[in-house]
This record gives structure tokens, C-alpha cells and sequence, in this order.
């Protein structure tokens, strides 16, 4: 087993072991369900074995968990603020540590899985200020002697459902707020990644014991579709967050929907980035690699679609393919690589077939597109020529395979970029107010993230975060994204002696 090698030895400041309980339920590990592997996706040798949870696993801890919201909605939230302060003080003793399990288990390389653990602690800094402000509203009344206020409250208990692409930093946009706010926290990573799952909850678990409060606050299972399915089938979680596949997630949607529950999804993109004539084309060729080929094309937000003004349309590809060229791929946790492997095999395999796919549906390959011949998952990124119209394209192929192609002018820009089923991101390079304007318009992108002169991924958590149509209209990290962690009541209190009625109406 890979935990004895000498470059797992951090694995052990983390609090994992060549075998562990992957269930953490009121304040305790355990875990008896399926023995699993995780996997280095580098070389798919094993580093660890995981104890999955059992369903009944999940019922003792959905037990223990709402006894203690009872306890953790009546914590005044800005000493929840501090309880959240504690956790994001606690990660960043960890920063190292964890940023290289993110690495080591997902694949992506060491600055940005060092990146992913520093968003959750940044999402900790904004809960804890938010702690102060969850501020409801003063509303004038119609009718003398009455007041009439908005309260918030918090829903008791937030389902998290997370994927393996990032398998800590959407915990952190939902858990962050959902503790604040004054719910427990109930968390499924994904199946593939359990040792982050492990480490993550035993910080918070660390924080929560050494504050005398229920373990119970923060459940979390390692686990497959049967806890999922549980989750949204789950009448004491009021609010489910899922992150995966438009698919998946229409499933679960419908799920939670026919029991009244409330959903948070954030499902595929398919982003495009526009280059319009005037761009500034080395920052935008910059922008296109770090979208395209970052996280080796397994971000939901990664650019997979690259229109080009037919004016710069050969000069931006040649300069595009030069820096794909340069591109160093390898172990994702060396110095200087810039492209880790895709996370499993099966995602290996789906890219050769959906290469296969492009080819049949008249894509032309310029660059890129094959499998390496190697004991990991490793592909070479691909620059692909195809019509806006096949039918490939209107689906996310989730891995660095970018299309390249053509239009005349900004409404044919825009019209391609609105004609597929995801919302997600969306960016445009170019100089001009009237552009720029149009696209952040009613008449420009349609996505839920609109950029200009930036890529489309890499998003900031002070700004909601989420997209439209197909990828599922949730919103999670900043803004007023509190506000559905809550419930809000409306409020009318009479403090003098008659009754007067809205509207005016007189009874009796």
C-alpha cells in the first residue's frame, strides 16, 4: 500500500492511517459500510482504504444531528462566528498539509490544491463578518401603531453533497455560510476523494470538541449513491447543496422537490471565451491556457469553447498552440508542473471516446487530443476546429479539450455563446465601453458569470457563485447567498389599542 512510501509520511499530521473510519457521526469516527481504495490518480496505486458509512451509519448520525441544531440555532450567531474563526485558524496550520492531500488524491497540482484549502479558509474570514450582519429589513406599515419587520432564522440542518473536482472548497462556500447562519451541517464528499472528506471533518471536529459543543453540529459521511439518495430523500434537511452533474442533479432536484425541500445546484458549464479585435491577444492567450488547460479541463468552470474574430483568428491559434506546446505535464505535487493527470481511469477513458466523438461529428484536431501511455490517467490537451452547431459541443466533455471557432461579429459572439444548455461562465477580451456593455447586458452572455478580460474560472468567493439553465440557477460563497441558509418570516406586530386592517378594509 502506497501509505508506507516516505512522500505520504504528511498523511499522519492529517490524522490518517493506512485504514480509516469514513463516517463521523455525534462526535465520533466509525464506518460500516464498504471497505474502499483511494487512488493516486498519478499512478492509481493505493494510498489508503476507507471504512464507507452504511446507511444506518447515516441514521445515527441524522439523529444525533438534529437534537443538536436544537442546541447550535440558539448560539447567538456572531459566537457561531467565532466557532467558524476557530475552523479557518485551524486550516491555515494545516494549509501545507492539506493543499498537498488535495494534490496527492484529486490530481490537480500542489498551487492550485494549496489554493482550494486557502478559498474554505477566505470563506471562513467572510462567515465570520457575516456573523454580524445577517440583518433583516425595517418595513414601513400602512396602519398606525404597527411595526412591521423581517426576521431570519435559521432552516436547522444543510445537506452538502460535494464532487471530486473540488473536494473541499464547495464544502467550505456552503458550510461556511450554513454555520453561521445557525444550521448543522451534514456533508457527503465524493466517493473517489475520502481522505480529504477525513481530514476536513476531523479540523472541525477538533474545534468543536475543544469548544465543548456536540460533535453532532458537523456530520460527515464517505459514501456512494445510497447516501446521496438518503440526503434528499431526508425530511430533517430542509436545504440540499449538490455539486456534479446535470443529471445527477436533476435527480436530485426532483427528489427533494416532491418532499417540499429547497436545492442548491451547481451542475455543468460549458464556458466560452470571446476574443474580440481589439483584444489585448498575449492576456488573452494567457487567460485561454489557464482556463482551458488548468485542473487538467476539470473545473466547472473551465473554458471548453474559444470564439475567435475571424479577423485574429489564425494569428491568436498560432500563438495559442505555441503555449500549449510548453506545457509540462507530470506529478502534480513537482515544481513546475502545470498539468496533473484526470482523476480516474474511467475519466481517461471518456476522453478517447469523446475524442472519437469530435471526429466523427467533422472536429479537427490541431493539437493535442491522445491518451499518454503511462500507469496514471494522464492526457494531452486538445485545441480542436469544429461548427458551433455539432452536437458535441453542446455537451461538457469534462476534461482539457478546448473548440476553437469563428465569428464575424459581437451579436454572432453572443448568439454562440447562448446557444448551448449550461449557464456557468462566460468571458470576453476587448477593449471597447460598448462592447463590454452590451455583454454584461440583457442582450449579451446568459451565464450566471459574466467576465471581461479575465478567464472564466478562478471566480472570487465575496460574489455569488453559480449559473443559469442547465447548470442549475444555485448560488453559494458570497453576495447575499446567506439568505438561503435561512428562513425569512415577515413580521407585524400592533402595539396600541385598535385594530385597524391593511387595505383599508372595514369588518364589523
Amino acid at each position: 500500500m502506497g501509505f508506507a512510501r516516505k512522500e505520504y509520511e504528511f498523511l499522519k499530521e492529517l490524522g490518517l492511517g493506512p485504514r480509516n473510519p469514513g463516517c463521523f457521526v455525534n462526535g465520533g469516527w466509525k464506518g460500516s459500510g464498504p471497505t474502499v481504495s483511494s487512488v493516486n490518480p498519478a499512478n492509481n496505486q493505493t494510498i489508503a482504504e476507507v471504512m464507507e458509512a452504511s446507511i444506518q451509519d447515516y441514521e445515527d448520525g441524522m439523529q444525533a444531528c438534529n437534537e443538536a441544531a436544537k442546541l447550535w440555532m440558539q448560539v447567538p450567531a456572531p459566537k457561531r462566528g467565532e466557532i467558524v474563526r476557530q475552523i479557518g485558524d485551524a486550516l491555515r496550520a494545516k494549509l501545507q498539509h492539506l493543499g498537498r492531500l488535495v494534490s496527492l488524491e484529486m490530481g490537480k497540482i500542489l498551487p492550485e490544491g494549496i489554493g482550494e484549502v486557502q478559498e474554505i479558509i477566505d470563506m471562513c474570514d467572510y462567515a465570520v463578518g457575516l456573523s454580524r450582519q445577517l440583518n433583516g429589513s425595517i418595513i414601513p406599515s400602512e396602519r398606525p401603531n404597527h411595526a412591521m419587520m423581517e426576521m431570519w432564522n435559521p432552516l436547522g440542518i444543510v445537506g452538502v453533497i460535494t464532487a471530486f473536482n473540488f473536494p473541499c472548497a464547495v464544502l467550505g462556500w456552503n458550510a461556511c455560510i450554513a454555520l453561521v447562519c445557525g444550521n448543522c451541517v451534514v456533508w457527503k464528499g465524493a466517493p473517489t476523494t475520502p481522505l480529504i472528506t477525513i481530514a476536513m471533518t476531523e479540523i472541525v471536529a477538533q474545534v468543536l470538541e475543544k469548544n465543548n459543543l456536540p460533535g453532532a453540529i458537523f456530520s460527515a459521511f464517505c459514501g456512494g449513491a445510497e447516501i446521496g439518495q438518503a440526503m434528499a430523500k431526508d425530511t430533517r434537511i430542509p436545504l440540499v447543496s449538490f455539486t456534479g452533474s446535470t443529471k445527477v442533479g436533476l435527480m436530485v432536484q426532483q427528489t427533494v422537490s416532491e418532499r417540499f425541500g429547497k436545492c442548491l445546484l451547481e451542475l455543468s458549464g460549458n464556458n466560452a471565451i470571446v476574443i474580440m479585435d481589439d483584444a489585448d491577444i498575449p492576456l488573452a492567450v494567457r487567460s485561454v491556457l489557464f482556463a482551458a488547460v488548468g485542473t487538467a479541463g476539470q473545473r466547472c468552470t473551465t473554458c471548453r469553447r474559444l470564439l475567435l474574430h475571424e479577423s485574429i483568428y489564425e494569428s491568436v491559434l498560432e500563438q495559442l498552440i505555441g503555449v500549449y506546446k510548453q506545457v509540462k505535464m507530470g506529478d502534480p505535487l513537482e515544481k513546475g508542473t502545470l498539468l496533473g493527470p484526470l482523476h480516474t481511469h474511467a475519466s481517461k477513458e471518456k476522453f478517447e471516446k469523446g475524442m472519437d466523438i469530435i471526429k466523427s461529428q467533422g472536429g479537427k484536431i490541431l493539437h493535442g487530443g491522445s491518451a499518454i501511455e503511462s500507469e496514471g490517467n494522464f492526457v494531452q490537451p486538445a485545441i480542436v476546429e469544429i461548427s458551433p452547431n455539432a452536437d458535441v459541443v453542446k455537451e461538457e466533455l469534462f476534461g482539457p479539450v478546448l473548440y476553437v471557432m469563428k465569428f464575424q461579429n459581437l451579436n454572432e459572439a453572443i448568439e454562440i455563446n447562448n446557444s448551448v444548455p449550461q449557464g456557468l461562465s462566460s468571458s470576453i477580451f476587448t477593449r471597447k465601453p460598448e462592447v463590454i456593455f452590451k455583454w454584461l447586458g440583457p442582450h449579451g452572455s446568459d451565464c450566471g458569470i459574466v467576465n471581461v478580460n479575465i478567464p472564466t474560472n478562478g471566480a472570487e468567493i465575496g460574489g455569488a457563485f453559480g449559473g443559469e439553465k442547465a447548470t442549475g440557477g444555485g448560488r453559494e460563497a458570497g453576495s447575499d447567498s446567506w439568505k438561503q441558509y435561512m428562513r425569512r418570516s415577515t413580521c407585524t406586530i400592533n402595539y396600541g389599542n385598535e385594530l385597524p386592517l391593511a387595505q383599508g378594509i372595514n369588518f364589523g
